[in-house]
């Protein structure tokens, strides 16, 4: 086993290899950009050193400096995780030339599985099955048009240099083609600086399954059972589960042999990971009829691997560094069992409503349920952040990687849903509720996967509200009065329960909800009880309000709903988590607006309850717009009301020293027309 490490990459997965090789008494040295200082990979690591700027090409991808940086601080060995350098032959060979370890396979397989045609080429000689198509050199259009229509449509053309959705064109009739060709070369050349394509059978009702594979240096491989990551948003994935739902042993036998064929093709060493579409021909219900075709091998660790690690029992980067420094295989493949289902999801700063935008900001809330870290557990989170911290516009949008593991399928969904509902960011936008409500949809649930999942339910994920108005006034509504009690004093005078010696105390709220004007009229009856009414008029949905803080929520009950909540503050905007789900309310601060609003003419009605203070007028004073009228004292603060206009005051409605309700009308003033 090696003395110590470099880990050629950073957040989540950096972490990740930096607690299996502290578990094995491995130091680590870890590598930073500017952006990445202070970061969370940096600090669990025993030696950082800084490669470089912000941007990838400027730091993560200069392999020259981490091979110096490697040899500067005595690494035997270097990992490359996944992304950036994990797949570069180059930097595979100049570890080796400079006498370090690449923790992955030999350069030779990187190269061979690099190029789709080739591979494609290598597997139909390994007698791995192949999805029909074209994958030959000769890249005349004439020729790639008559090969498509061989095949037969739909056909899928694809970048042969390609990867992550890129380069990529369905086509449904020959008409089409070549204009689709065009489109995916240029898309190539701009990404890959190689314009050549592959032509294949365009697979209907296709699932994407995938063998994570193992070799040593000893000519032993074998193969950890298969993981499905049929469910993807633009060709990336976005919920990953093992086994395979519908996996029939059969099956799994085939494709894991043949997965293994193509590794030992190649001389692979390390782990990897075959990924194959499957084709669905007799439905969902029908997994016997499943048919398998190799589309292509990753030759690193796949960002999924904790969901193979939680069914096996295994720790994958452990098998790494030992099959690295030498050793043989720990099992042989009659050594393994599945043990369990596990779901993981990828937790990714996005907005999905937006078409999954990136987000970038800072965690100002980042809570997670309760969980290990980096091993097998029930509820697992892997992640490369802490509160506080920054996703900032250079990295992938990864906040963390959320699995689960049960002993059933349906134990696994049922604490996935339960793990998400107490995942609590706040400060950017992420896909957490989204990730909710794809586990939720029927589809998903009854393992009726495809590809085609997240377009075909988009009815039932996208611009969701799972709260609703009411409750989410509710809780901002107890949030707000459990601040006000948490700031109340021995002194009587400084409660603030709505206690008055004399008929009915209410308070006024306002919202703005979905963009649309919401008020919320809270009433303080006698014993202490309190009603809430969200809505006007025959919209209104009131009844008592019951709420008490319990941890670091809120026992809530009101409207025949009893839930618990957390709500987080971030200016006046209330973010709300439920069971249900996760919403927003901005609460509009009255004082403040009847503030903004007096410097342009003011109100002359009281914002809250309270008592008027005095007068600046007297009945028959002409005014001007923005002078002020009347003092009044609400919430232990004071409020100028200005007039609205240039007007006559018709009548002085109270007295100092009166107390007042929310919006009674202190004054009558008739405006002037100056015209």
């Amino acid at each position: 086993m090696f003395n110590k490490i470099l880990i050629a990459n950073r957040g989540e997965i950096a972490c990740r290899v930096a607690a299996t090789a502290k578990r094995l008494g491995v130091k680590t040295v870890a590598v930073y950009s500017d952006a990445d200082a202070n970061a969370k990979h940096v600090a669990v690591c025993d030696e950082a050193v800084h490669i470089g700027g912000s941007a990838p090409k400027d730091s993560y991808l200069r392999w020259e400096r981490i091979i110096d940086a490697a040899k500067a601080t005595g690494a035997q060995a270097i990992h490359p995780g996944y992304g950036f350098l994990s797949e570069n032959e180059d930097f595979a060979k100049a570890c080796a030339d400079a006498g370090l370890v690449f923790i992955g396979p030999p350069a030779s397989a990187i190269n061979a599985m690099g190029l789709k045609a080739e591979s494609k080429r290598l597997m139909e000689q390994a007698q791995v099955p192949l999805v029909p198509g074209y994958h030959g050199a000769d890249q005349d259009p004439a020729l790639l048009q008559r090969e498509a229509d061989r095949i037969g449509y739909p056909v899928l053309i694809k970048a042969s240099a390609g990867g992550g959705g890129k380069g990529m064109r369905a086509v449904d009739k020959a008409e089409d083609f070549a204009a689709a060709l065009d489109s995916c070369k240029r898309e190539a050349i701009n990404s890959f600086g190689d314009d050549a394509v592959l032509v294949e059978k365009y697979v209907q009702r296709p699932r994407h399954i995938e063998i994570q594979v193992f070799g040593d240096t000893h000519g032993n491989c074998v193969y950890l059972f298969e993981r499905d990551c049929s469910v993807q948003r633009r060709h990336q994935k976005v919920l990953e589960e093992a086994p395979a739902p519908g996996m029939t042993p059969e099956l799994r036998a085939r494709m894991g042999e043949a997965a293994v064929a193509a590794a030992k093709a190649v001389n692979y060493v390390g782990a990897g990971t075959v990924e194959f579409i499957v084709e669905q021909p007799g439905g969902y219900d029908a997994p016997e009829q499943m048919k398998f075709y190799f589309m292509e091998m990753n030759t690193r660790l796949q960002v999924e691997h904790p969901v193979t690690e939680a069914i096996t029992g295994l720790d994958l980067v452990e098998w790494q560094l030992r099959v690295a420094s030498g050793e043989p295989l720990p099992q042989k493949q009659e050594d393994l069992r599945i043990q369990g289902h596990a779901i993981e999801a990828r937790i990714c700063a996005e907005n999905p409503d937006n078409n999954f935008l990136p987000a970038t900001g800072a965690l100002n809330v980042y809570a997670l349920p309760e969980c290990v870290t980096f091993e097998r557990g029930a509820v697992r989170v892997d992640s490369g952040v802490r509160q506080g911290d920054a996703i900032s516009p250079f990295y992938d949008s990864m906040v963390a990687k959320l699995i689960v593991h049960g002993d059933t399928r349906a134990q696994a969904l049922a604490r996935l849903d339960e793990a998400l509902a107490q995942t609590h960011i706040v400060g950017l936008a992420t896909n957490v509720q989204f990730l909710r409500r794809v586990a939720r949809t029927e589809a998903f649930a009854s393992a009726k996967l495809d590809t085609a999942l997240i377009p075909r339910e988009q009815a039932v994920l996208f611009h969701q509200e799972s709260v609703g108005l009411p409750l989410a006034a509710a809780a901002a509504v107890a949030q707000t009065l459990l601040r006000e009690r948490a700031s109340e004093g021995v002194d009587p005078f400084s409660r603030r329960d709505g206690f008055h010696t004399h008929g009915v105390v209410q308070r006024r709220f306002e919202f703005e909800f979905g963009g649309e004007h919401a008020k919320a009229l809270l009433t303080y009856e006698r014993g202490g009880s309190l009603h809430l009414a969200v809505g006007e008029g025959d919209a209104a949905v009131a009844g008592p309000l019951v709420f008490g803080a319990v941890g670091q929520g809120i026992e809530l009950q009101f409207a025949g709903q009893r839930t618990r909540a957390a709500v987080y503050a971030q200016g006046e905007v209330d973010h709300v988590f439920t069971p249900l789900g996760a919403t927003q309310i901005t609460a509009i601060d009255l004082l403040a607006h009847a503030g903004e609003a007096a410097a342009e003419g003011g109100r002359l009605t009281a914002p809250m309850p309270g008592k008027v203070v005095s007068f600046a007028v007297k009945a028959g004073d002409a005014v001007t717009k923005g002078q002020p009228l009347a003092v009044m004292e609400a919430m232990k603060m004071e409020h100028t009301i200005a007039a609205p206009a240039d007007g006559v005051v018709q009548e002085l409605l109270y007295a100092p020293g009166d107390q007042v309700t929310e919006g009674a009308e202190l004054l009558k003033l008739v405006a002037v027309d100056k015209a």
